[in-house]
């Protein structure tokens, strides 16, 4: 076994498949804990296991339903905290609310550091998650958080298929940064699509920089969620003459009308990670692929847990 009877790893009902495969890569069972729901829809959890003392971990992914979700991981964190454990981490693969990290308009919330504050306030002492959507939700925490990047597990899987001719698209222009890497990972060239956004949920690419005719294309995203942008981009570079395209995501939310869009947008592959749960776009998407961040989650746990580097884990990236 790695580890000792010290740590303990539980699991919400956010995402318990991922749970348990970082379970099973510590070597360890899962917590035991009993979640319920009374009738009027209030959570109740019992921890079944005796914590005090230890070091205590808790996944939860805050996906749809995002509100029952993350309340469910506070309602944990406190009952860890009354319980007498040692030190408690909050494990969010997924974290919703990240991208109403500003006020870009008047009369709105930041709810992504209100997330913060009530993760911190519940009693986490730090926090583990996945690609957040934008670096500076890190000092949105008065606690230690340690991000980590589905971009070495992705960018493994594209070199692995051995393409040629291959462009790395951005999307858009805020996820430049992401592409560039990817293209420095996979040796391919770079290219960006400019679009102009309708609404929320509508997007329209308008003009690709860089070259696409007869290339095999890689797009790469922190978050699938309406499909809007990377469905947009896919279709203007089919015009352009691209020939194979695939898709790269950390989170597939897969909101709205992700799923119908996705179908008809002419993309080969879709390849996104376990922070969400997704068996059931699975049997709606055949040309799914879902690669599996449990490994990376659970080094991350037993390092945090020896004390030992955790950015180490990326000093190839």
């Amino acid at each position: 076994m790695f580890l000792n009877n010290n740590i303990k790893v539980f699991s919400g009902t956010g995402n318990p498949e991922l749970a348990n495969s970082v379970c099973d890569y510590l070597e360890i069972p899962v917590g035991g804990a009993k979640i319920e729901k009374f009738p009027d829809g209030e959570k109740f959890i019992k921890l079944e296991d005796d914590v005090r003392g230890r070091d205590c971990f808790v996944i939860q992914s805050t996906c749809e339903p995002v509100d029952e979700y993350l309340m469910e991981l506070l309602i944990f964190i406190d009952c860890l905290k009354r319980a007498s454990a040692r030190r408690i981490t909050a494990v969010v693969p997924y974290f919703g609310y990240a991208r109403q990290d500003r006020k870009d308009e008047g009369r709105v919330p930041i709810t992504a550091k209100l997330v913060a504050n009530l993760i911190t306030v519940a009693g986490a002492d730090r926090v583990i998650s996945i690609d957040l959507h934008a670096q500076q939700l890190q000092g949105f925490f008065d606690i230690p958080v340690d991000h980590l990047t589905g971009e070495l597990i992705l960018s493994k899987y594209f070199r692995d298929k051995k393409i040629d001719k291959l462009t790395v698209i951005s999307p858009d222009v805020g996820n430049m940064k992401m592409a560039a890497r990817f293209a420095g990972h996979l040796g391919g060239e770079l290219a960006i699509v400019h679009k102009k956004r309708v609404s929320g949920s509508e997007v329209e690419a308008e003009e690709v920089i860089g070259n696409v005719e007869g290339r095999n294309i890689v797009m790469c995203d922190d978050i699938i969620a309406t499909a809007g942008t990377v469905c947009s981009a896919a279709k203007l570079v089919k015009k352009r003459g691209a020939k194979k395209i695939y898709v790269g995501a950390t989170h597939g939310v897969f909101a709205g009308p992700a799923l119908e869009r996705l179908s008809g947008a002419g993309i080969d592959e879709i390849v996104v990670t376990d922070t969400i749960p997704l068996k059931e776009v699975c049997k709606k998407l055949s040309n799914v692929k879902v690669l599996s961040v449990a490994p990376m989650l659970g080094e991350a746990i037993k390092r945090i847990h020896r004390n030992e580097s955790v950015s180490s884990l990326f000093n190839n990236a």
